[in-house]
Parts: C-alpha cells; structure tokens; sequence
C-alpha cells in the first residue's frame, strides 16, 4: 500500500512538472504585433500608444481611476473593452498621452502642465488628493503592447526586484523619517515635504526580426525610473541636474508641477517574444519558498496516508475478519447453549455495533444537502479553472481571464450542483423538493452577492474605480438567475427522478444510545482537530496568494497552486476518513455533519490566518479599507468552508459505504 501511494505522488507530480511549465504564459492564438520605424503598411504598426491602469496602494483596499488624480489626460481618450474579470477585479485601462515611434529616442519631452492656484477650492482638493495619493504610497500601472512597464531596483544580497508599478512620489514626514520610495534619493530631505515623481525615463527592449527572416520588431520590455524634476519652464525642460519637484504639505502658494519624460529603445535579440515575462516573474523570490511548501505539504499527507494505510489494511481487515468470522460460527452454532458467548465476542470491537444507525438520516438534512452541491459545484469549477491556468490560458497576459473563466464556470455549472444536492435530500428522506432547490439555486450565492452588494456600495461612496458598474450588476444577476438557477433546476430534477442512494445496511427503527465519549471523540475537539493538517498543507501558498491580492504582487505560479490543490483533497479526505473511523469505533454514529465540518472547519483556519496577515503583513489604514478586507475575506471563507467541506463528506460517505457493505449483519 505504502508502494502505491508514494508511486501516486510520483505521479502526480510528474504530471503537474509536465503541464503546468510556468514559461507558458500565452494563450494561444494570440499573436504578437510588429513595429517598425517606417510603418509599411499591413500589421507593422510604427506608434507606441502607452496605456494606463488604475492605481492602487499596499495601504489602501481602495483603487482609483488614473484620471481621479488629475494626471496628464489623452486629447482622445479611449478604452480598451474590459471583460467581465476585469471589471470585477476593479481594472479601468485607458489611453494615455504618451505615445512614441518606434526607434526614435526622446528626450526630457514636456506631456502637460498642472497649476494648483492658492484660494481656488477645487484646486486645493485635487492637490489634497494627489497628496493622500502620496502619502498612502499609491502606484501607478502602466501597459505597453500589453505588457507592464516595470520599475526594476536593486534590493539585497544583489538581487534586482522588478516591480509591475511605480509610486507617485513620497513623503517625508515631519519627523525627517523618509517614507517608502523617498529613501532613492538623499535630496529627498525637507520635513513635512511631498515629492511628485513628475519625470519617467522609459527603456524600451525590442527583438529584431532581420536576423529570424521576418519583418520589423517586437517589443520584449519595457521598463521605467521615476523621477522628480522641478521644471523652471514647462516649454523648454530640462532633466539634468535640477532640484526635485516639491510639494510643501500646506498649501501657500501656487504649485506647478510640470510631467515630462525620456525615451530610448534598446536592440536584444537574446529575448524572445513568448519568454518576455520572465524578467519580472524570475525577479521574484518565490520559487525556493514553493519548493518548501510542497515539501511541507507532501510529508503531512505521506503521514496521514501511512497511518490511512494502517487502519486499512491491518485493524479494518482484522475487525472485518472477526467479525465475518463470528458471523459463519453463529450461522451452525445458532440453536447451540454456546451462543451468548460468541455474541460477548461480537461486542468486543465497536464500530459494527452501530450498523443499524450509521446511516440514519441527518438532522438538518436539508441544509446539509443545500451546502454539499454547493460545494460540488465550487470543487469542479476550482479544479477546471486552475488546470486551464496550468495549460497557460489564464495567464497573466490575459488580464482577467481567471475571474472571467471562474465565474462563467460557476454559471454552467448549476446542474451538477441542483443533482447532487436533490440527490442527497432524497436520500436523507426528505420530501420538500422545492424549498431545496430553491436553496441550492439561492442560498449560499445570495449571502455572496448580499456581501458583494455591500462592499460595492462602500467602495462606490469612497469614488473607487473598483466599484462595479450598476450595468455590470445587472449582468451578473442576468446570469445567475437567467443561466444559474434554471440549470439548478434541471439538475434538481434529474436527482429526484433518481432512486435514493442505496445504502448497504439497514436502518433501526429506535435509535442506539451513544455511550459516554473521551474528550478526544467528542464532536468539537475532533472538529477542531480535523482542519489542522489541511490547513498545514496549505498555508505557505495562502501567503503567496494573499499578498496577490491585497499586495498587489503578480501571482503566475499556477502550477504549484495545482499541485497543492491535489494535496489539499488527499488531506482532507485522509483527514476526515480517520477521525470517522475513530468515531465510529467510539459507537457514536453521528458522521454525516461531523465529516463536512471537521475538513471544512480549515475554513476558520483560513479566517484567522487572514487576521493574522491583516495585523502582521498590511499597512492598510481607514475604516473603509478595514471593512472591506474582512467583507471579502469572508466571502473567501465561505467558499472554501463548503469547498472542503464537500471533499470530507464524500470520502467519509464512501468510506462508510465500504466498510458496512463488506460486513455481514444479522
């Protein structure tokens, strides 16, 4: 047995080394441009139209739209279409004013002139903004043939860390302490002082095509240094060796900040088109960390699976054998004055005393069963969304594709979710097909879209571009109740058209009386208990995954993801299985509930660690920001509550299911 599981993870984890290459980051079909110096005609295009994100900051939950800052704006501003990803996950791309031909370098160009006048009162509150911008470390983000222009510094032991934004200036407080990026520039010393980085000097890296046989070039970088320059003159600017751009923290005179920037472009034929992301995602330090996680992971589960394996093949078959045993002798010996004593025998181990109340239906069947197609129907579209992401469909290049692909999944796969749940109702016995299905389609999703509802109007009030759109609102209740809820239907009614599960054993009429348990198998300590080694396998990837989130660090390592997923449903299944088994040898028959709960109590883990990360990781400040954290972070919580939840009940229940319907009963 222990031969076969470790050949298992062997495995799958050479199939996860196959598939899930991280350097496959382009979905296919998607087809570079081509530059050239003298245009041509055809696909090779000769302008570089630089676009803009929104901002956001390490500090602050809310974003904003590059125009709230009162930034330089395009004469003819126009937006790319955003799916559905990106406008949830609060992305607003728009052009901007810096546009550049290919192979001409520029030098200290101005792009406009911002004047704050003293006395103008819708002046003094674009520049208080653009100085809480600052102060709250905002960046900005921006795109260049679909790729981010990063910022690349050196950090320690000699390593250059790429960062996908850039700030929009610093503060220095009025205790002299530099903040953030101020501590680049020594000039950056006058108390109570905020510097604008109103100057980029842009490196564009292009790989030929002469020397491939094909015409013009493709972009392969593009990354920036910010700096700030205060201009004497917004028509004649110079970059070399003036002061920096200061904005004095009370507002006493006019202020005139004038946007300039450099660019050069650099010849590489080193660098491929499809490997360009990769000086930003090797800059990152990640992957020795992984390494330790997945290590980590796979020693708790060969543990659990060696003890699994025990329980099997040597206690499970002993009592199976005994039992059968005792069983055949009773069959000849039945009319016998022997009797008594091999029924004596019979009651020395505990589990099959209990085979006429195992499979008793639940209290609160109804909920449960609502909660386990729930829970189906958030496992198969994980496992779909985070294979795609292996194959390289959802990559990082493909901006909002993860969001836009977890949420249609979601949509279609209401049946499944609608038959698993009817399927259970029934079998539980119960006879309120309708109120289920209006569960399974309403529930869990409307406490979703409740909390979803309230962070929007929060982040609406606050001006953020992460507000979603009231026409947006109105297509994701379109889907859910126009898709969602009719295939839930379906589904609900394929299930009650289905015989109840059969269960292998017999049900008593009069319940059995659970002896006194020991603290260990007492329903909360083993439920507590259970989501310990789940949560183990899993939380060095939690850290990476929220600092993707609210840090705004890129997340690409969708391959270790995967592979974590699978441990994560070995764990909680093996989890789960032996405190079933010792529970039911403790003759307390109570399993249904407990299964879902003590895998999906890793959910509260998960809860915790994230008020953990809150305190110990983030800077974020306000009320609002705080609010909104913990309003998506529960969302996050329920989803994975009945995401592992579902995977302990069904290997709970197929567990029962083998172990009685191998035992003969009277």
């Amino acid at each position: 047995m222990k031969t076969r599981i470790n050949f298992g993870f062997l495995l799958v984890y050479s199939l996860v080394s196959l598939f899930c290459t991280c350097s496959a980051f382009y979905l296919p079909g998607l087809a570079p441009v081509s530059f050239c110096e003298d245009g041509g005609g055809g696909d090779c295009q000769t302008v570089i139209q630089l676009f803009v994100n929104r901002l956001d900051s390490v500090e602050s939950v809310l974003p904003y739209e590059y125009d709230v800052f009162d930034f330089c704006k395009d004469a003819k501003e126009m937006r790319p279409s955003e799916n559905l990803g990106q406008v949830l996950f609060g992305e607003r791309i728009e052009s901007s004013p810096y546009k550049f031909n290919f192979k001409q370098d520029v030098k200290c160009k101005a792009v406009c002139t911002k004047v704050y006048k003293k006395g103008i009162k819708e002046d003094a509150t674009q520049l208080d903004f653009l100085k809480m911008g600052m102060q709250l470390n905002y960046q900005h983000h921006w795109i260049i043939d679909n790729m981010p222009v990063t910022w690349c510094y050196d950090v320690e032991d000699g390593q250059k860390y790429c960062n996908p934004g850039f700030p929009i200036g610093c503060l220095v407080t009025s205790d002299g302490r530099a903040k953030d990026a101020c501590v680049i520039n020594s000039e950056f010393n006058k108390k109570n002082t905020f510097y604008v980085f109103n100057h980029v000097d842009i490196k564009i890296t292009y790989h030929s095509g002469e020397s491939e046989g094909w015409r013009g070039a493709r972009l392969v970088a593009a990354t920036l240094e910010p700096k700030s320059i205060k201009q004497a003159d917004g028509n004649n600017p110079s970059c070399e060796g003036a002061n920096p751009m200061e904005v004095p923290g009370e507002f006493e005179n006019d202020v005139s900040i004038v946007y300039t920037y450099s660019v050069t472009f650099e010849e590489n034929n080193s660098i491929k088109w499809a490997s360009r992301w990769d000086y930003i995602l090797v800059s990152m330090p990640h992957t020795n960390i992984q390494w330790f996680s997945i290590m980590n992971s796979l020693v708790i589960v060969l543990f659990l699976s060696g003890m699994v394996a025990m329980i099997m093949l040597r206690t499970l078959h002993k009592d199976i054998a005994r039992y059968n045993q005792v069983d055949q002798v009773k069959a000849l010996l039945s009319l016998s004055a022997r009797t008594g004593s091999y029924e004596d025998a019979q009651e020395e181990s505990g589990w099959k005393q209990v085979h006429g109340d195992v499979f008793r239906p639940p209290r609160k069947g109804m909920l449960l069963s609502v909660f386990l197609g729930q829970g189906t129907q958030i496992f198969i579209m994980t496992f779909i969304t985070l294979f795609l992401a292996c194959l390289g469909f959802l990559s990082p290049a493909n901006r909002g594709a993860l969001m836009t692909c977890a949420v249609v999944l979601w949509v279609l796969l209401g049946t499944p979710a609608g038959y698993v749940s009817a399927r259970l109702y029934k079998t539980f016995g119960g006879e309120k097909w309708k109120t289920n299905v209006l569960l399974t389609a309403l529930l869990c999703p409307g406490i979703v879209f409740a909390d979803f509802f309230l962070m929007n109007l929060i982040l609406w009030v606050e001006g953020s571009s992460a507000a979603i759109p009231f026409g947006t609102l109105v297509a994701i209740l379109a889907l859910w109740f126009g898709i969602s809820v009719p295939l839930t239907f379906i589904g609900a009614y394929f299930g009650f058209k289905k015989p109840a599960i059969e269960q292998p054993v017999r049900t008593n009429q009069i319940p059995r009386q659970i002896p006194e348990q020991s603290f260990f198998t007492k329903p909360i300590p083993g439920i507590v208990m259970g989501g310990i080694l789940p949560f183990g396998c899993i939380f060095i990837q939690l850290f990476f995954i929220l600092n993707s989130i609210w840090s705004h660090q890129m997340y690409y390592m969708f391959g270790f993801l995967f592979l974590v997923f699978i441990i994560l449903l070995i764990t909680c299944s093996e989890a789960t299985i032996l405190l079933c088994y010792f529970h039911l040898c403790a003759e307390d028959y109570h399993w249904w509930w407990r299964s879902f709960l003590t895998s999906g109590f890793t959910a509260v883990y998960l809860f915790i660690y994230a008020v953990h990360y809150f305190f110990s990781k983030l800077q974020i400040i306000g009320a609002a920001s705080t609010f909104l954290y913990f309003g998506y972070t529960m969302i996050m919580v329920l989803i994975f509550f009945l995401f592992t939840g579902t995977i302990g009940f069904f290997a709970c229940f197929w567990f029962v299911n083998k172990i009685y319907s191998v035992v003969k009963v009277d």
